[in-house]
């Protein structure tokens, strides 16, 4: 959700984003995730000649994970001591943008990947990264990119955002509507998601103290997109980043499930937020 107005910040605001609902969705994704082939580069080189046996397991990466939270997939599937991935990451060619200055947030692409007994954290980290690299290397991305007047880079942020902002894929171009909005206005974007990046948590709650954060993911008070993503965005994020919907729209709310609305009315904007307000305190109450 978008703040109801840059001079004007209510005492405490209230928004799911989807990333904070990924335990209620996770058990779907397993069902819906891409499943990938498992290249040549997760084997060692003495499995190779058995490269077309059946995985032993898979490793599901649920669209919008932030890095860290697939760190902690592969650690837990590899048997490994909590860290291990992470610390592998300085260690690995990922071929990342020189804009992400070696981070891979956002470029550790969501999708169903096989394991077995030769795989590593670099294998799986490499293979992650090539395969976001190849999507947002296709030609209606980086056409869509240069359209919109950012890098492919900015453009896996925009996604990032949309990722964790947008209740239902429906709801996707519009947010990434209000992104391009509010940065042609020079808005700042005061997404409560890039807050929850900073503060390494997903909630559904969002304090007046908490837009006064020092950070550079602070978009209640830093102009323009993060730094870097804010997690790694699937391919439904993407295209709404590159083709958002047509439409005025500065100010966003989910007012009950399934319904959020879309207004470029501060005033509009305060009256859908008072209609969420009553509806959490009922189902609270």
């Amino acid at each position: 959700m978008v703040n109801e107005c840059p001079d004007a910040r209510p005492r405490r605001r209230l928004r799911p984003t989807r990333r904070g609902k990924i335990v209620l969705i996770v058990a779907a994704l397993l069902v819906v995730s891409a499943a990938v082939l498992i290249p040549l580069s997760l084997l060692g080189p003495e499995k190779k000649e058995k490269r077309q046996e059946r995985p032993q397991s898979t490793l599901v990466i649920p669209e919008g994970w932030r890095a860290s939270q697939v760190y902690t997939a592969v650690d837990r599937e590899l048997g490994l001591k909590s860290g291990s991935t992470q610390k592998t990451v300085p260690t690995v060619d990922l071929g990342l943008p020189d804009q992400a200055e070696g981070n891979p947030e956002g470029y550790l692409f969501p999708a169903t990947y096989p394991v077995d007994s030769t795989t590593t954290p670099a294998s799986l980290l490499r293979y992650m990264a090539d395969t976001a690299r190849k999507r947002f290397g296709a030609d209606h991305i980086t056409a869509g990119a240069q359209r919109n007047n950012v890098t492919v880079y900015e453009t896996a942020t925009i996604a990032s955002i949309v990722q964790a902002e947008a209740d239902t894929a429906s709801d996707m171009g519009k947010v990434a509507r209000v992104v391009y909005n509010r940065l042609l206005k020079d808005m700042p974007l005061q997404m409560d998601s890039t807050i929850n990046y900073a503060l390494k948590r997903s909630t559904l709650d969002t304090t007046t103290a908490d837009t006064q954060l020092d950070s550079p993911y602070n978009s209640y008070v830093r102009k323009g997109l993060p730094p870097t993503p804010i997690g790694n965005p699937g391919e439904e994020a993407m295209r709404a980043a590159v083709t958002p919907t047509p439409g005025p729209w500065l100010y966003f709310v989910t007012v009950a499930p399934g319904d959020t609305r879309f207004t470029d009315s501060y005033d509009e904007q305060q009256r859908n937020v008072e209609e969420f307000n009553r509806n959490r305190r009922a189902a609270t109450g």
